[in-house]
């Protein structure tokens, strides 16, 4: 760490003083306890029109001093508008841009602290803010939403279960391959449409559909129509958690070549947690206060692709849609 101290104003004049009466620069720098190089350098710098000014050379040193050092790096209107399309138009966090653009060999060096940084200095702020608006800031992956208590007891029908938890292979609870699902559905204001949802386990690969009412019915055709889109070796097991909505597994197991159901122990959705953080992700564009009757069907395929084509860490920044289907994308 450097100790070095600049020139003051008052050891400026000094200078200037001896300087006109004649002492040489080693005399100078002995007076104010600076290097004789010091002195000549401060000499040589702001000797302008054959004298030198004290004042003249702190309001240069001032400038120059606003011109030095690094220059932040989103100050560069290129990494500024790929940072910000990639966290406000595409919601990446700020740790996904950061590792993902390393990934794909940008020539843009950028730090996730840096992002956050600029974020709630309002370094992306296209508008000024208000003393009740925080701005992108609440675009930020948890921005102080409300959570349950340690506590908390989820209130909900029991249903009969095939197999638990604890039954389930050990492929699909170390992740090691692809085809272990879990569901789950997304409600809107009570009693109107909901989304399914299925994550695999393995890649976060996401599917997901609308259906009008929650009932047992309209979810297992919606389970077994959203299977049917991919190859049947890609479905292996499924999890859901124990609402009444998932009641009809069985006939689904039976639709879906015999593919097993694992319940997960009552009240423990943490057991479940790759379709719960799932599931996180998609509230960010469906609120619980929003109508999912007013969502189009097309309008979740674009949300539910988004999250498909967002790195994650847990996949050392690869997308699920990469995982999923063995490809490379470029996505920047």
């Amino acid at each position: 760490m450097s100790h070095y101290n600049h020139l003051t104003i008052f050891e400026r004049e000094k200078l200037f003083l001896m300087f006109n009466q004649g002492h040489s620069i080693r005399t100078i720098a002995a007076a104010v306890d600076r290097s004789p190089s010091t002195i000549s350098r401060e000499l040589k710098r702001n000797f302008k029109n054959g004298t030198y000014s004290p004042i003249l050379a702190q309001i240069l040193y001032s400038y120059r001093k606003q011109n030095c050092g690094r220059k932040l790096i989103l100050s560069n209107p290129k990494v500024w508008k790929i940072v910000r399309r990639l966290f406000v138009e595409e919601q990446w966090s700020p740790e996904e841009i950061s590792y993902r653009l390393k990934d794909e060999q940008v020539d843009i060096h950028i730090s996730y602290t840096t992002i956050y940084r600029g974020i709630y200095s309002g370094v992306f702020e296209t508008e000024p803010l208000s003393k009740r608006n925080r701005g992108l800031v609440r675009s930020l992956r948890h921005r102080g939403k409300t959570r349950h208590t340690k506590h908390h007891i989820e209130r909900r029908g029991k249903i009969q279960i095939s197999n638990t938890i604890h039954e389930r292979p050990a492929t699909a609870n170390d992740r090691s391959e692809i085809g272990h699902w879990e569901a789950d559905t997304v409600a809107g204001k009570t009693g109107g449409a909901c989304l399914v949802t299925l994550t695999d386990r393995r890649s976060r690969y996401l599917m997901s559909g609308k259906i009008e009412k929650k009932r047992s019915e309209l979810v297992r055709d919606k389970m077994i129509h959203l299977f049917s889109s991919i190859e049947s070796n890609q479905v292996k097991s499924i999890t859901p958690d124990r609402g009444k909505e998932f009641s009809r597994h069985w006939e689904i197991t039976k639709a879906l070549n015999n593919v097993p159901f694992y319940f997960p122990d009552p009240h423990a959705p943490w057991q479940r947690g790759t379709n719960e953080n799932t599931n996180g992700l998609l509230r960010e564009y469906l609120p619980k206060t929003k109508e999912m009757d007013t969502v189009t069907d097309q309008v979740v395929d674009q949300y539910v692709r988004k999250l498909n084509l967002r790195p994650r860490k847990c996949l050392n920044w690869k997308t699920p849609y990469e995982v999923f289907f063995g490809v490379a994308l470029h996505l920047i």
